[in-house]
Parts: C-alpha cells; structure tokens; sequence
C-alpha cells in the first residue's frame, strides 16, 4: 500500500522515487479529442474547404480557420469556362523586371467606385520603367520569332538589355538600336550568328548604327564581367568573352537548311568542311564569310549530286550570284586539296565556272 501511495505521489508531483529511477520529464504533447465522445485515439477530419476541424463522429466542430498545410495545386483550367482557379499563389519572380514584385491586384466588378478603384491601381503600380522595359522584352520577343531564334536566346538579349536599362548606359540612345545590339551579341554569344546584314534586314536600324551599338555593348559586358556585376545575367553572360567575327563554317549550317537539300545533315557536313578548308585559298582571304559559305555550299551542292544554282543561294545567302562564281573559281582551282574521298562526291559533276 505505502508503495503504491509513493508510485502515485511521483506521478503527481514529479519526484522520482530512489533507486536509480528515470528522472522525471514533463509531457509536452498535446492530444486534441472530442469533448463529447472522448475517443482515444480521436477520430477528427480537417475540412480544407471549410477551414473546420469537425469530430468525424458527432459531427462537433472543434476548431475554425485551420491552415491548409498542403502542397498548392496545380490547374489546367480555362479562364474563359469560369471555373475557379484553385491556385491560392501569384507569379513567381521575374529577374526581368523592376522591384519585389509583391503586390495586390485588383480585380474588375460592377459598378463605378470598382472601375475607378481598378484604374487608379493600374497607375499606380504600372510605373513607366516597367512599362518601358515590357515594351522592350515584346519587341524582342517579336523580332526573335520572326527568324526563328532560339527562347534561351531571346531571354539572354532581353537580360542584356535589362543590365544596359539598370545602369543607364545607353540613355538618350534609340531603344530600336539597343534592341538591334542586344540580339545581335545574344545570338554571337549561344554561337548561334546572325550577320549585320540579317540584323538590319529585321530590325531596319543601320548596319553601322549595329556595330557601333555592339562594339558600345561588348565593352559594357566585358567591364561588368571584370567588377563581377553580372549576378543577375544568365550564366553565359556571366563568363562574357569577346566574340570574333561570324566564320563562314558557321553560316552553311543554316543556309544549308534553307535550300531543301534532300540530305540536309550531309550537305551541312561537307560544305561546312570545305569552308574550314578553304582558309588555306590564299586568293579567297579577306572575303566576306558569306560569299564563301555561299561558294562552298555551290561547290558541295554539285560535288554531292544534289545541285542548286547560284541565283538560288544567292537569295538565301544575301550575295549577289556574280560573287558567288567569282568566290567558287578559286575554290574550283584548289579542288584537289579540299575535297576528301571519304565524302563520296564526284569531281566530275563541278562546274568550271
């Protein structure tokens, strides 16, 4: 009896009895049960939709406004069929804006204090900075689309132009020739050329207006690379190196491709080959990259048994046909040191001239 009396005074009192005994720890633990059933273990049901805590007995609410501690969903759900959104989450962060980004929208509703509620929001929060900077990003956007340049290409010149807008350093300058720049050393960057020629064509700002912009750009970036002030670009940009010139191996792939060849892959392949050769034509230095992509791709074209004209490639490389046959006869000349067995053309199809 004495030692069940000691038992139940350190229980309650939280002494612990001697004899090398646990010392004594309160209970911390909170058991949340229905008043009315008293089950053990309780049967309980949050209700997500409710934001109750209801006994899934009796039926008791037991507590209001529960958290939903879930992961958010994810909807497909059309705007226009009116359904409810079930995303409770904005937007994530766009480095390509200005600010936090934390805000509260505002939505449309009946009547005019709503209205006008609405609109002096929109000035509010739509200062002109972003204003101008989502204008930009749209242009380039549409400019990219129009030949076919690659998303990550796009989002690179859009973060030049976003790094050039933070530090004002083409204030006063014609935004249609920043964007022109910017694309321009985006695509020399993910080795993915454009020519000024093409750049122009696309955007209608001068060939000397782009290379004065991207040699201003290319000075910009590489001082910024060297004060580690690029944090916010992509990781291309961040390791910026001066580009050289667009290489005429560069410019067959894609012109290849837009003449139709029935073997593209292999077309690319040996005119790209012959372009690389062709640095050792003493009489082809100095050219201009397109005229000798566009001859080693005549020269392939024929050599392949696959031939297009010169007024064909012409119109896709931009040249004219005469510079063409002009580029294509010291290649013709040298015909014995570039071309391989192994590409299995015949010599016999080239053209003299």
């Amino acid at each position: 009896m004495a030692s069940s009396m000691s038992e139940m005074y350190a229980s309650m009192t939280g002494s612990a009895p001697k004899g090398g005994e646990k010392e004594f720890k309160p209970n911390l633990n909170q058991h949340l049960m229905c008043p009315d059933c008293r089950e053990m273990p309780p049967n309980l049901v949050e209700e997500f939709s409710s934001g109750d805590m209801v006994c899934g007995s009796c039926g008791l609410v037991l507590g209001d406004r529960i958290i939903d501690t879930r992961s958010e969903w994810r909807t497909f759900a059309n705007d226009d069929q009116g359904n409810d959104d079930p995303s409770r989450v904005g937007d994530a962060m766009n480095p390509l804006l200005n600010g936090s980004q934390l805000e509260t929208s505002i939505g449309f509703g009946e009547g005019i204090r709503s209205r006008e509620l609405h609109r002096a929001q929109n000035r509010t929060q739509n200062d002109k900075a972003t204003k101008t900077l989502l204008s930009a990003y749209r242009e380039i956007s549409h400019l990219c689309d129009a030949i076919n340049i690659p998303k990550t290409v796009q989002d690179s010149a859009k973060h030049i132009f976003k790094l050039t807008d933070d530090a004002k350093f083409f204030k006063g300058k014609s935004q249609d020739a920043v964007i022109a720049g910017c694309i321009f050393i985006a695509c020399r960057q993910a080795e993915v050329p454009r020519t000024f020629r093409e750049i122009y064509a696309l955007t209608h700002v001068s060939k000397k207006e782009i290379g004065r912009t991207f040699k201003a750009l290319e000075k910009f970036l590489q001082g910024n690379r060297e004060a580690n002030t690029t944090g916010s670009l992509m990781h291309s940009l961040n390791k910026y190196e001066n580009t050289n010139s667009t290489s005429a191996p560069q410019l067959c792939a894609r012109y290849c491709s837009n003449l139709g060849f029935i073997n593209t892959h292999q077309m690319e392949k040996v005119s790209r080959a012959l372009a690389e050769k062709s640095a050792a034509v003493k009489d082809l230095a100095g050219r201009s990259p397109l005229s000798v992509a566009a001859a080693c791709i005549y020269m392939a074209s024929h050599l392949m048994g696959d031939p297009r004209t010169s007024r064909e490639i012409a119109s896709v490389a931009g040249v004219s046909d005469g510079t063409i046959k002009t580029a294509y006869r010291f290649l013709y000349h040298a015909r014995n040191t570039l071309i391989e067995e192994a590409w299995g053309g015949n010599t016999d199809r080239l053209p003299v001239n």
